[in-house]
């Protein structure tokens, strides 16, 4: 190929228009050409404007946490699993770019935040791009648990890349505040119940620096899996095994608890759920007794879902008759969240979920309605995969991330 000269790309916008329409896994690529096609490829105007064009979801970063004793953990291989290709691979060690063994806490346009595993005397967060390899450290907190929940607030349409990468940590933390009394009629003594809250701490890069928010939520429900789900400006989280939803508003410091779309007595089984991000709204998707459901949160202050996407049991079956089988009988079995799900959501973005069915990992399409394709079995993910493991999705971008 002839080698263009730099001005070249400067003085026209042509080279930039098309260019910027190639997918972020081409460009990476094509940086690679030459300097010049480097230097372009590179630079932030360039990046600003192919941000612009869609981009599907790249993969899943999936990975098994193996609890040690009650505060310490001992963190797995991270792997990923590429989708949107005709063969797919597992790829392990996916992260060994960064300075440490990590643990995978949130992700949201292209970025990717981390922590060093525990235990560890000098614990760090890592804000990185996998696909350019950059990243930047800043050391954890000492007035934040380590065992607080952090997700990523990285939104380039809010904060413009241009000159800067800039982002947002928030720190979830439950306390306990004190008791409250309970009554109890058939002895006529008083039990009393902890009553805890969840804190905020925010991260900004701009300042680099950490303060607390004044905004607090009373809640006695843990977080659950799929934490820190970014949407419209506002981070969300599973809690009280699904049913509800904890919310924090960024711009104004503002957090509530919503209900799930279903509230638990419309379930005589346990059914599993995750939450995920499409079109810069939050997604809901369960699986029960009454099939595959997907709701999307129109507004979070009445609360309003709507409906999206049914599939009954029957339906899944019929469709996949090749993966399920007696569906219905063993989503109707599991009565206890001692049992292992058959069938579980585990990621979903942009109307793809991915799913665990029995001992093997799925990748099922929403609006093509197309049969569950079979990604890998579980135990290529490590030998503790099935038990909670942390999964987010991920989508390539070519935004630099500049050291602090």
């Amino acid at each position: 190929m002839k080698k263009m000269k730099g001005h070249w790309f400067a003085n026209d916008d042509i080279p930039m228009n098309i260019l910027s329409r190639l997918s972020t896994k081409t460009l990476h690529l094509f940086k690679s050409v030459s300097k010049d096609w480097l230097n372009l490829i590179s630079d932030r105007s360039f990046i600003s404007l192919q941000l612009k064009r869609s981009e599907p979801v790249s993969g899943f970063y999936f990975q098994e946490v193996f609890q040690w004793t009650d505060d310490e953990y001992v963190d797995q291989c991270i792997s990923y699993i590429n989708v949107g290709v005709e063969r797919v691979n597992v790829w392990c060690n996916v992260l060994d770019f960064l300075p440490d063994n990590v643990v995978v806490l949130s992700l949201n346009n292209g970025l990717l935040c981390c922590r060093t595993s525990f235990p560890n005397s000098h614990p760090m967060i890592y804000v990185c791009n996998p696909l350019n390899k950059q990243w930047r450290s800043l050391m954890w907190p000492n007035n934040i648990a380590k065992d607080c929940s952090i997700a990523l607030a990285f939104d380039p349409f809010r904060d413009p890349i241009d000159v800067s990468t800039d982002f947002k940590l928030v720190a979830v933390s439950r306390i306990e505040e004190g008791y409250k009394q309970i009554l109890v009629e058939e002895d006529e003594e008083e039990e009393e119940e902890e009553e805890y809250s969840f804190f905020f701490d925010i991260y900004s890069s701009k300042t680099r620096s950490w303060r607390r928010s004044k905004e607090c939520c009373k809640c006695n429900h843990e977080l659950t899996k799929n934490r820190g789900v970014l949407a419209d400006g506002i981070l969300y989280w599973l809690v009280g095994h699904g049913y509800g939803i904890l919310m924090f508003d960024l711009q104004n410091e503002l957090s509530w608890l919503i209900p799930g779309p279903l509230p638990s007595a419309e379930f005589t089984c346990t059914p599993e759920m995750c939450i995920g991000e499409s079109q810069d709204k939050l997604c809901y998707v369960i699986i029960s007794e009454h099939g595959m459901q997907l709701w999307i949160l129109e507004d979070q202050f009445a609360p309003k879902w709507d409906l999206k996407f049914h599939a009954s049991l029957d339906e899944l079956e019929g469709e996949n008759i090749a993966v399920l089988y007696n569906l219905e009988e063993k989503i109707r079995s599991r009565l206890s969240r001692d049992v292992i799900p058959w069938m579980d959501p585990l990621s979903f973005k942009d109307g793809v979920v991915l799913l665990r069915v029995s001992a093997a990992v799925y990748l099922y399409e929403f609006g093509t309605r197309r049969r569950m394709k079979k990604l890998c079995d579980v135990s290529t993910l490590g030998p503790k995969a099935m038990f909670s493991p942390i999964v987010v999705p991920y989508t390539m971008s070519l935004v630099p991330v500049e050291q602090a």
